[in-house]
């Protein structure tokens, strides 16, 4: 009977398989490129957009829908605003795109060396089938075995 692993055993074994290893670099890398996109976007991107359109922040766009009340010390906020502030969500936007782009390519590339690779693979396949003697039928085994038979049958009866 098997001895049954352990819990920490199992883990291990499960933590320390390829592909379990190679998502959470995955996962790492993609995090750490989602930074650098959002910086894109928020400091490089958005306050370019927001120059041309005369210096207003992109992320301070927003639709108003109730002012906010002041206080009658007109500081002191008694009801903050209600407003759809639809600037961060171009921000938003253009951040994914930017990385829908950056995924795009690099599963287009790797799709590309893919289907190379699996053509070069098709085409050695190939050569070794040329190269190899074709494999004899059955028929071709049997009149083989028939031929050798009658050969030695007529050595036999040549001698007696």
């Amino acid at each position: 009977m098997a001895k049954k692993e352990g819990f920490f055993a199992e883990f291990k074994k499960f933590i320390t398989k390829g592909n379990i290893l190679d998502m959470a670099v995955g996962v790492v890398m993609g995090g750490a490129f989602g930074k650098i996109v959002t910086s894109l976007v928020n400091d490089v991107i958005m306050p370019a957009v927001g120059a041309l359109m005369g210096g207003q922040s992109v992320s301070d766009l927003k639709y108003v829908i109730t002012d906010a009340v002041l206080a009658e010390d007109g500081v002191t906020v008694v009801t903050p605003e209600v407003a759809i502030k639809y600037g961060s969500f171009i921000q938003y936007i253009v951040d994914f795109l930017i990385v829908a782009f950056c995924m795009f390519c690099v599963i287009r590339i790797f799709m590309k060396m893919r289907t190379k690779l699996e053509s070069m693979k098709k085409k050695e396949e190939e050569v070794v089938e040329e190269a190899a003697p074709a494999e004899p039928t059955v028929e071709e085994k049997t009149l083989a075995t028939l031929n050798d038979i009658k050969a030695l049958l007529e050595k036999k009866e040549n001698n007696d």
